[in-house]
């Protein structure tokens, strides 16, 4: 049985534009640039130096603690320099410029396939922290944090999270449909670590095809332990689904607390992807250094799923699947609700980056702001159960005590409000920068 969350809203889908296409082959680019910022938690302490050559997936930076994840090279070639650069986040951050000599093997090469089996659970968790996998859902919180729960907090549910609810995103749909196994296998090894017996599998009922791969190679599949049990729910399309709370509170009708994480409740979510990276990882050896991708929007000659190099400049990328049929108005990274406008191309794909949107001058909504009429819609939309307008006139007036005693800090920039808002009031820049000075 599922249960629905407060609020949400239902945007239009958009996702016609790459859905029926399979993930491209993997863009290997002439230079990447790696910032060593790239996760929730300590930036990457570097490891080389400039002129230091280095080789596709050698790692490149170590992490600097526990909430930390390395940095591994994603081409072949020579360190160029070590500098600030603009990183998607709007944040400048430390980066390794790497670019390719033209001569250098760029593919991934397996030296011994291992098998999980005969690995303890340490041991596992040692492979996915060296790896540098971080959640590929957008957040990027490193995974082994992740599956490490305090003792006192033991994990018995793991949800994989195959929802994809932002309007135009369907990497995770194609990975679905094209590796379920290899999901599946990433989802086992996530059960032996936290030691948990059960597993939902959580896809929103406007992606049938990925539904039934998964079902079909479910039944196929052959968890060990035996015992354990894996199911997976259909949810209906509901944005933001699939937020960590809000799946949580879908399926098994646990509410995560204010300021809590999904361990209180004794449930660890993990995206499709972080399941495949890990099978990667673990199996062959494979770091995080591409990932799967959506490109889309109306601007794009070619709308695409397609397996990128970390690290691979967003010019770049356009360049190669063949650049633009009218200029875009609005660059976003990420989807349209919760993503972040661009005001340059010369940024590189992060570990969290899970699509680009390049939006014309009719897809970009542009109506004038007016005054509050108090219809409550926004109070009604959120999620989290807050107040945005009267979060709104709090930062308004730089109230910054009140917007924490009210409970801004729950927010988590869905951006629902302010899609739902009649005034077109920018609910969700407030909400941002309140939080910011906070």
């Amino acid at each position: 049985m599922s249960y629905k969350f407060y609020g949400g809203v239902h945007p239009s889908p958009r996702k016609n534009l790459t859905s029926d296409g399979a993930i491209k082959r993997v863009f290997v680019p002439k230079r990447v640039v790696l910032p060593l910022s790239q996760h929730t938690g300590s930036p990457a302490e570097p490891i080389v130096k400039t002129g230091d050559a280095v080789n596709a997936f050698s790692e490149i930076a170590k992490a600097t603690g526990f909430v930390s994840s390395p940095v591994h090279a994603s081409i072949s070639g020579k360190v160029t320099k070590i500098s600030n650069a603009s990183t998607p986040t709007s944040n400048r951050a430390l980066s390794v410029f790497i670019e390719s000599q033209g001569d250098e093997d760029q593919d991934f090469k397996i030296r011994q396939r291992r098998d999980p089996n005969g690995l303890s659970g340490e041991e596992l968790i040692s492979i996915i922290k060296d790896a540098g996998i971080v959640g590929l859902g957008g957040a990027a919180f490193p995974t082994h944090v992740k599956l490490s729960p305090p003792k006192n907090r033991p994990v018995d549910i793991v949800i994989l999270n195959g929802a994809e609810c932002e309007p135009y995103l369907t990497c995770d749909q194609r990975l679905m449909i094209e590796s379920p196994k290899e999901i599946l296998e990433g989802l086992e090894i996530i059960l032996r670590v936290l030691n948990a017996k059960n597993a939902y599998i959580a896809i929103e009922d406007n992606k049938q095809p990925a539904i039934y791969a998964m079902e079909k190679a479910l039944k196929a599949f052959s968890f060990q332990p035996s015992a354990v049990g894996v199911k997976i729910i259909v949810l209906r399309t509901k944005y933001p689904q699939g937020a960590e709370k809000q799946i949580i509170k879908s399926i098994l009708n646990r509410t995560v607390p204010a300021g809590g994480l999904p361990m209180d409740v004794g449930c660890v979510v993990q995206n499709v992807q972080t399941a495949y990276a890990i099978y990667e990882a673990v199996y062959s050896g494979k770091p995080l250094a591409e990932r799967a991708i959506t490109l889309t929007g109306s601007c794009l000659k070619e709308p695409v799923n397609i397996r990128v190099r970390i690290g691979t400049m967003l010019t770049d990328l356009v360049d190669f699947i063949g650049g633009f049929k009218k200029e875009p108005k609005k660059i976003i990274m990420g989807g349209p609700m919760m993503g972040l406008a661009q005001y340059t191309m010369d940024v590189p794909i992060i570990k969290g980056t899970s699509g680009v949107l390049f939006l014309s001058e009719e897809e970009v909504l542009r109506d004038k702001e007016s005054v509050c009429i108090r219809c409550g819609k926004c109070i009604e939309t959120c999620p989290m159960q807050l107040s945005p307008t009267t979060l709104m006139y709090r930062v308004k007036r730089e109230f910054f005590g009140e917007a924490k005693d009210l409970g801004i800090a729950g927010c988590f920039e869905c951006g629902a409000c302010a899609y739902e808002c009649p005034a077109k009031i920018p609910l969700l820049d407030y909400m941002k920068y309140g939080k910011a000075r906070i």
